[in-house]
């Protein structure tokens, strides 16, 4: 898909052929012929629409449920929203991890790491599980890169410890996965890859209506600059691991980037409000591979425990060299 940009009529901000209102003033985009197919491919109506008051995200949610929370916070401070069309995902993959496997994958990450208490996997309790589409733009795009970089593989008969190199190269990425969620954080979105993608499927092959999925809030202007951003990072570690021989210092890539596109699509995932001595913490579980990350709360008396063995450490160390000194 081309990343076709046109101004708003009313504010004059850039607007992408997806976009159905301006960003910044709310106008309704633009209906060009030349955009028209376009927006209809991209645009899908949506019932039983709500907004957290707690968390702000925006969602639909499965018509039939009853008793409504947030499965990002937990919140049931939730408010109706009119029904509307959003930006319609060109894929969806779906869900291969059950509700019992989530959870078990939960209690699992839970017990591990030596600064969390010692009974939280036992004694968190679950607020809230629900199975949600998030969204996300996959990127692809082809860069041109002139780099240098200082190697320590020096050729025979260097005097120095270091060895100038250069050099140019073409690569195509794709599968470039930038989340669009309004409730979960960059790095969250980002901790549960990777997908795979090959097993999309179109969205009309999954019923949407009756699940919860969250709407995009990331639009693609602004999902674009960030995307541009992790491009430069792989090539900068491209020249590192795959072209530089040897230890490496002084990188500097001059990346070109071309034939950007993108397109939207729905991952499934695991998001899990639980809840331990009355604070809420959230958890997210890949819906695909059991790939999970979260929030866990760290157990104050350990840090007391090693910050005084620390200090007992370095006060022996102490009267260890004034003995020693005054012998």
């Amino acid at each position: 898909m081309s990343d076709l940009l046109a101004k708003c009529e009313v504010c004059g901000s850039l607007v992408d052929e997806e976009d159905l209102f301006c960003a910044n003033c709310g106008t309704e985009a633009s209906r060009s012929e030349d955009r028209e197919d376009a927006r209809e491919d991209t645009a899908r109506l949506t019932t039983c629409n709500f907004q957290c008051q707690g968390c702000g995200a925006s969602m639909s949610y499965d018509a039939r449920e009853q008793g409504l929370r947030c499965p990002f916070c937990g919140s049931g401070d939730l408010e109706k929203k009119q029904d509307e069309k959003s930006l319609a995902p060109r894929r969806v993959v779906p869900f291969q991890i059950d509700r019992n496997q989530a959870e078990s994958a939960m209690r699992e990450w839970l017990g591990r790491g030596f600064w969390r208490p010692g009974k939280l996997a036992a004694e968190a309790a679950v607020v809230e599980m629900t199975p949600v589409y998030v969204p996300y733009w996959v990127f692809r795009a082809k860069t041109h890169t002139h780099w240098t970089a200082d190697t320590s593989d020096t050729p025979s008969g260097a005097r120095g410890d270091w060895y100038p190199l250069s050099g140019e190269h073409h690569e195509e990425y794709s599968g470039l996965l930038i989340g669009a969620s309004g409730a979960l954080t960059a790095g969250e979105t980002a901790a549960i890859h990777p997908f795979d993608l090959g097993q999309g499927v179109p969205p009309e092959q999954v019923d949407l209506d009756n699940v919860t999925v969250e709407r995009f809030s990331l639009q693609r202007k602004y999902a674009r600059p960030i995307a541009r951003q992790s491009l430069e990072q792989r090539v900068q570690q491209d020249v590192d691991q795959r072209y530089v021989p040897g230890r490496s210092r002084n990188i500097h890539a001059n990346v070109r980037v071309e034939s950007m596109s993108s397109e939207p699509v729905l991952l499934p995932v695991w998001i899990m409000a639980y809840r331990y001595q009355d604070k809420l913490y959230r958890f997210l579980v890949n819906g695909q591979t059991g790939k999970s990350a979260g929030q866990a709360p760290t157990a104050l008396g350990k840090v007391l425990l090693v910050a005084g063995a620390v200090c007992l450490g370095a006060l022996l160390l102490l009267m260890l060299i004034g003995a020693i000194a005054g012998s």
